[in-house]
């Protein structure tokens, strides 16, 4: 299936969801992503913050814990530098005043920033996937521009609340393929980790 109509599918079917059952599928892929993934003081995880009307995964189950359970652990978040069409990267504290932009995506406004080269592992949002590891997002190239400055043993993880599809039919040499993605049944992973 070719990115568009794929991306259009599963806007409408995430968009469907009763919020019950993203919440539910969210804490599930929480459980996941805390089982699987090994955190280690002075690491930076680099996650996104959910557009709530888009049925987006509740990060914040993650976020939380994080900063619960691993206080070690620096928590980045993106903010859209839609001038430059890029992403830049902010420390995300308790102090941190956030503000929907023209998304409604919640960005910190007062937050140190943090360079691509600082995060360890980034928790990637998308639509759909494929067995291959490819993605399929809003379309607008932020995470691949994003992911192309950061070290090359940054690890890649989706976050996701369906399924992988066989095959994406029109990738192409700029899409970075996932290391990993997180489910609310399980993990998906490339065959050559």
């Amino acid at each position: 299936m070719q990115k568009a109509e794929l991306r259009k599918l599963m806007l409408q079917q995430r968009r469907a969801l009763p919020k019950e059952e993203v919440q539910l599928r969210s804490q599930q892929l929480a459980t996941q992503f805390f089982r699987n993934f090994e955190l280690k003081v002075g690491q930076t995880v680099h996650i996104f913050l959910p557009i709530i009307k888009n049925n987006e995964v509740n990060t914040w189950l993650i976020i939380d814990e994080l900063r619960l359970q691993h206080p070690g652990v620096r928590v980045a978040v993106p903010v859209t530098d839609v001038a430059q069409n890029i992403l830049t990267h902010h420390h995300l504290t308790d102090e941190a005043v956030l503000v929907d932009n023209l998304w409604g995506i919640p960005e910190p406004q007062n937050a140190q920033i943090i360079l691509a080269p600082e995060v360890d592992m980034v928790l990637i949002p998308l639509l759909a996937f494929d067995e291959a590891g490819h993605r399929v997002g809003y379309g607008k190239g932020f995470y691949d521009r994003f992911l192309a400055d950061c070290r090359p043993n940054v690890l890649k993880v989706g976050l996701s609340l369906v399924p992988p599809v066989e095959a994406i039919a029109d990738t192409n040499p700029f899409d970075v393929p996932l290391d990993a993605v997180v489910m609310p049944d399980g993990i998906w992973r490339r065959i050559n980790l």
